[in-house]
């Protein structure tokens, strides 16, 4: 129990120091809020005068000092108020909760999909290791996780959306569409988030190969895989009952660490791909200098990957036993 603490406050120092970047962050970018929105760069996207400028970042308490702002940020964040959105004129909370769904449905369905080919790819590499057919595996799964998930994305659209039209352009939904049952509309959904999930998991599924072939390979010198093959067993019950039931632990922390990893490309892949998710929330307030929209977004992604490494790091634990605390120093 001491030990689960330890890590909790561990995780909890983690989250104050990405509060402390989430802050600084946005504030380091050149300009400020109003005087994009009034037209820096030649991109007018709202007519401010020089007064209404300064009367909005009154308003907004831009003109305290840095640290002030802080202090204001970390009492608002602590009532759970991540602040309103200087362009969209709403609450961020509101815009991060209707652009979070979409988000989570690719980075959940592309983990589901990279952990399931990476367990099916990885196994038969690691049966048939030192052969021809493993190294060619190995060679085309090393090279596939090195291409960026976004370019990977271009790729895809290029070839199956623009090019054959198996898939659409853009878009989370049919645009003015009407569904005559929830299944057509659930299809729909699925159909434009094919591409974005498929590029994510192409993208990440070279990692848990990886991790599945170096762990089963080592699980397969074990003494009780000897003494399994020894009484005779089937080889399902060898391959899936003892060595992949064993191979298993190490690729439940890798889980939640990919989780960090899928987010950081689900950002991007959205842009490519124009889907409605935080990522293309994301970089509408990059070009706005949305302070408040851009913390908010980061603090959401930050707690995200935060508990899904706390989950999986509490599971791991949870199934081996042969994990205890270290109380020596």
């Amino acid at each position: 129990m001491p030990e689960t603490l330890k890590r909790i406050a561990e995780y909890g120092l983690t989250l104050l120091i990405i509060i402390t970047l989430n802050f600084a962050l946005p504030r380091m970018m050149p300009g400020d809020p109003f005087m994009q929105l009034s037209g820096a760069d030649g991109d007018v996207v709202e007519a401010y005068t020089a007064e209404q400028r300064e009367y909005f970042r009154t308003y907004y308490g831009l003109d305290r000092p840095v640290t002030e702002q802080f202090i204001v940020y970390i009492g608002e964040l602590s009532r759970g108020d991540l602040g309103s959105s200087y362009y969209f004129k709403e609450a961020v909370g509101t815009l991060i909760f209707r652009r979070l769904p979409w988000t989570l449905f690719l980075v959940t369905a592309a983990t589901m999909l990279s952990l399931l080919a990476g367990l099916i790819i990885g196994s038969f590499a690691a049966w048939r290791r030192g052969r021809k057919t493993e190294r060619f595996i190995y060679l085309a799964m090393v090279v596939l996780g090195e291409i960026p998930a976004f370019l990977v994305g271009l790729i895809l659209l290029i070839i199956l959306a623009a090019g054959l039209g198996w898939f659409p352009l853009s878009g989370a939904m049919t645009h003015f569409a009407r569904f005559d049952s929830a299944w057509e509309r659930a299809a729909d959904i699925i159909y434009h988030a094919a591409l974005p999930v498929l590029t994510l998991a192409l993208a990440r599924s070279g990692s848990f190969f990886l991790l599945v072939r170096n762990s089963l390979g080592t699980v397969l010198t074990r003494d009780y895989m000897r003494t399994a093959r020894a009484k005779g067993l089937s080889k399902w019950k060898l391959r899936w009952r003892h060595a992949m039931r064993n191979a298993m632990l190490p690729l439940i922390t890798r889980t939640g660490m990919q989780v960090g990893a899928i987010v950081g490309g689900a950002v991007l892949v959205e842009n490519v791909f124009n889907y409605p998710g935080l990522g293309k929330l994301m970089q509408d307030a990059v070009f706005v200098r949305d302070y408040p929209l851009l913390q908010g977004i980061f603090m959401v992604l930050a707690v995200t990957v935060i508990v899904a490494n706390l989950l999986a790091d509490l599971l791991y634990r949870r199934l081996d036993p042969r994990i205890t605390p270290n109380i020596k120093q």
